[in-house]
C-alpha cells in the first residue's frame, strides 16, 4: 500500500511536469489533441468532431433549393464490390448525380442526408472558390496580388494569392498528420492559428512547383477575410451557400472563442448533398440557375493544371484521368470526396472514417478509382 502511494505521488508529479513544461514551451495544444482524439476512443481526427471545437454557422438562406430525385432513382443496388468498401473503409455516405439529379444515394452507420461531417480538405476547395469570389467583387485584384498587399510581414518575397491557391508559395510548412509536434497538428489544434501563421516564413522561391501544404490554404484564408472584412463563414454564406440554395446550416471549426479564426485548410462540416453543390457549380461554369455567382475563367483556371509536371492540380481543386474520363475533384482527409466528370454530367460524392490503406500526402489512393469505377457500372447497367 505504502509503495501504491509513493508510485501514485510520481506518476502525478511526472503529469504534472510534462503538463508544465509542454504550455512552457509552446505545446500546450498537443493536451487538446489528445482530449479532443485520445480521449474519445480515437487514434486521428475524426469526421463527427465539431462538437469538440468552436465553430462559424455557415447561413442557409430563406430559400432552399433542394437537389431534385431523378427518375431512376434508387433502382440500382450497390455492386459487390462497392459494398464490400464501403463497409471495410467506413462510408457514411455515397451519392450518384447524374444530370442535376440524385440517382443513386445511400448512407451508413447511423448517418442520413441531413447529417454533418467534416469536409476535412474539401474545404481547401471552398477557400479557394471564395478567393476567386472576392476578385469579382474587388476585394482581391487578381491572382497575381502579392499577400505583402495584405500582411507586410512577407515583404522579401513575391508570393501572390495565387501561388498559395495553387500550392506553390515557398513556404516553410511539413505536411504531418500523425506526429504531434508537427505544424500541421499545431494549426488544428492551437488557440491563435493566425499568429502560428505568421510564424512561418516562404523559404522557396514562388511560383515554380507544386507542393501541398495546408498552411497555404489557411493564409490564403486569412487574406480573404482581411481583405473582405468579413469571418470567412459569413462570406461563405452569401457568396455561396444561400444563393445556392443550399437546405442546411454548416459549421466552419475556429481556432478559438477569442480570436474565432477559421481554420480554412479544413474542417467545413456538412452534409453530402449540400457539399456536391460545389461540384456542380464548377462543372456550369460558375453559374448557378442562369446567375454567374464565380467567373467561368477562374473556374477552367481552377480545374486545369498550373504545372505541367504536377497535371495533378490545378488552384484549389484534384484533378485524375481514368481511361478516356477525365475527372475534377475536392478532397480530405480520411476519404473525404466530391468528384465530378463534366463530360457526363456525374457526380460522386463519398464521405468517410477511412480511406484505403495506401494512403500518402498528395497522393492519389485506390478508392478514389474504385469509388469512380463502381458508380459507373451502377449507371451502365
Amino acid at each position: 500500500m505504502k509503495f501504491l502511494k509513493k508510485f501514485l505521488k510520481w506518476f502525478v508529479i511526472v503529469i504534472a511536469a510534462l503538463v508544465a513544461l509542454l504550455y512552457i514551451f509552446d505545446y500546450g495544444y498537443i493536451l487538446k489533441g489528445v482530449r479532443v482524439v485520445y480521449f474519445t476512443g480515437h487514434n486521428t481526427a475524426f469526421i463527427d468532431d465539431y462538437p469538440y471545437f468552436e465553430n462559424d454557422t455557415i447561413k442557409k438562406g430563406t430559400s432552399t433549393d433542394p437537389c431534385p430525385l431523378h427518375k431512376a432513382y434508387n433502382t440500382v443496388e450497390e455492386t459487390e464490390r462497392l459494398s464490400k468498401v464501403n463497409k471495410d473503409w467506413g462510408t457514411i455516405a455515397y451519392v450518384i448525380i447524374k444530370n442535376d439529379s440524385i440517382w443513386f444515394e445511400n448512407y451508413y452507420d447511423n448517418f442520413d442526408k441531413n447529417s454533418k461531417t467534416n469536409s476535412f480538405s474539401m474545404a481547401k476547395s471552398i477557400t479557394t472558390s471564395l478567393l476567386g469570389k472576392a476578385i469579382m467583387d474587388g476585394y482581391i485584384k487578381s491572382l497575381d496580388q502579392p499577400i505583402s498587399d495584405f500582411y507586410p510581414e512577407y515583404a522579401y518575397t513575391k508570393t501572390t494569392v495565387g501561388d498559395l491557391a495553387s500550392m506553390a508559395s515557398g513556404l516553410e510548412w511539413v505536411e504531418d498528420y500523425t506526429g504531434p509536434f508537427s505544424i500541421t497538428a499545431r494549426a488544428n489544434y492551437d488557440s491563435n492559428l493566425a499568429q502560428t501563421m505568421l510564424n512561418q516564413k516562404m523559404v522557396k522561391t514562388p511560383g515554380k512547383e507544386f507542393e501541398y501544404l495546408s498552411g497555404n490554404t489557411q493564409l490564403l484564408g486569412m487574406i480573404i477575410q482581411k481583405a473582405t472584412g468579413k469571418p470567412l463563414a459569413t462570406y461563405l454564406s452569401e457568396s455561396f451557400w444561400q444563393p445556392m440554395g443550399a437546405t442546411d446550416d454548416a459549421l466552419w471549426q475556429l481556432d478559438d472563442k477569442e480570436h474565432r479564426l477559421a481554420k480554412a485548410f479544413c474542417c467545413i462540416s456538412s452534409n453530402a448533398r449540400d457539399f456536391a453543390r460545389f461540384g456542380k457549380l464548377y462543372k456550369d461554369h460558375g453559374k448557378w440557375n442562369g446567375k454567374q455567382l464565380l467567373d467561368s475563367a477562374f473556374v477552367a483556371k481552377s480545374i486545369t493544371p498550373r504545372f505541367k509536371e504536377s497535371p495533378q492540380y490545378g488552384y484549389g481543386w484534384w484533378m485524375k484521368d481514368i481511361g478516356n474520363k477525365h475527372f475534377f475533384m475536392m478532397r480530405g482527409h480520411l476519404g473525404q470526396y466530391v468528384i465530378v466528370e463534366p463530360d457526363d454530367n456525374v457526380i460522386i460524392v463519398r464521405l468517410g472514417h477511412r480511406k484505403s490503406p495506401d494512403q500518402g500526402v498528395g497522393q492519389f489512393t485506390d478508392d478514389i478509382s474504385i469509388y469512380i469505377e463502381e458508380a459507373y457500372k451502377m449507371l451502365n447497367k
